[in-house]
Formats: C-alpha cells, structure tokens, sequence
C-alpha cells in the first residue's frame, strides 16, 4: 500500500504542477487582455442610429472599402484624388449641370462646408460634365461658395467606385482612415441638422 502511495506520489505532484501551470497561463491570458483593452482604442461607432429624417435614405456599406485611385481635376487643372484628402471626414458630391437634383441640393452642400470649415471636414463637389459643359459647370460652383471647383470630364470616379453608380447625384462619406462609410443616391439637404450629426460622429473618431 505505502508502495503504491510512494509511486503514485510523484503523478500527483507533477499533476499539480501541470495545474497550477495551466493556471498561471490563464491568469497570464486575463492580465494581457486587459491590459490590451487599456491600450488599443475602443472600436469605431456605427452611423445606423443616424439614419433618419433627411438621412434616412444613408446608405452604410456592409464592407469596408477605401477610396478609389481614379483622380479628376481641381480647378487649376491639376490632378487629384479623394485618398489627398486622408485625415479629415471627406464627402465627395458627383454631380452634373443636367441634373435638376443636383442643382437643388447643391446649396445645402454649401451650408455644409461652411457650417463645418473650421474643422476637420472637406466637400469635394465633383462635376461629370462633358467638355463642353465645363465652364457652365465651373460658373455655378462659383456662385455656391465655399465649394471649390472639381472636374471628372471622362466621369471615370462613379464607375470606379464599390458597387459604382449611375445615380445622380450620389454622395459619398469617407472617415479619416479614407474608407467609405456611408453613400446618398439622390438629393438630400446636406446643411440641415440630420447630416450634420453624421459628420460630426465622424468628426469624433480618431
């Protein structure tokens, strides 16, 4: 009998220690998980309590996807893409002179930007307009400051995007990190209260 115990002594105690082994790992695991959690920013806020009133046709992506690379024009003529932008909230406006909506809504993307122009908030209204549209399309930007005067003349940007568009106007909500998170088909009122608070949950992610 004391054999037994003097040989089974040894499996108890290398037992044990494989307990308080596993133990000590465990414990290790918990420390580090909150640790990180002390550490590592809390996840982004949807939008999906915003979508109402004048938003709630918003439409949030159910994939992240960045900006496209496509670039269209600034006013001088130069080059530039929405990924320039990366660091503040974006809302690009795709848009044309034959489109009455755009028209309409276009003041209220107007409001927008100045409501928003100290902050960390770009409106980029880009125009589709063919060649020959350009300077009738550039006159009426002109008359809706703040917003400067954007030029896809090939309208490459709506088919670039994912899912791309055919909508117009479409506008489009990227976050500081450049990825879209949210996508208007149709006129909306950009400078009222609804779209606002969109940005501004925007505005609060790092």
């Amino acid at each position: 009998m004391s054999q037994d115990k003097e040989a089974g002594s040894p499996r108890i105690s290398l037992l044990r220690l494989a307990l308080w082994g596993a133990a000590l790992v465990g414990a290790a695991g918990v420390l580090y998980i909150i640790a990180q959690s002390s550490i590592t920013p809390r996840a982004k806020g949807g939008l999906d309590d915003l979508t109402r009133g004048e938003m709630s046709r918003l439409i949030l992506p159910a994939e992240a996807m960045p900006a496209p690379v496509n670039s269209f024009q600034d006013a001088a003529g130069d080059p530039v893409r929405i990924g320039d932008f990366r660091g503040k909230v974006v809302v690009v406006n795709l848009w044309a002179t034959w489109c009455a909506p755009c028209i309409i809504e276009m003041p209220t993307l107007a409001r927008l930007a100045e409501a928003r122009k100290d902050r960390d908030v770009v409106v980029l209204a880009v125009s589709i307009d063919r060649e020959k549209d350009g300077e009738k399309a550039r006159a009426f930007i002109a008359k809706n400051a703040p917003l400067e005067f954007y030029w896809d003349p090939k309208a490459s940007l709506p088919f670039a995007l994912k899912p791309p568009t055919a909508a117009m106007p479409t506008t489009l909500i990227y976050g500081r990190d450049g990825v879209e998170r949210a996508r208007m088909l149709g006129e909306a009122d950009w400078g009222g209260r609804d779209a606002l608070a969109v940005i501004d949950r925007l505005l609060e992610e790092e």
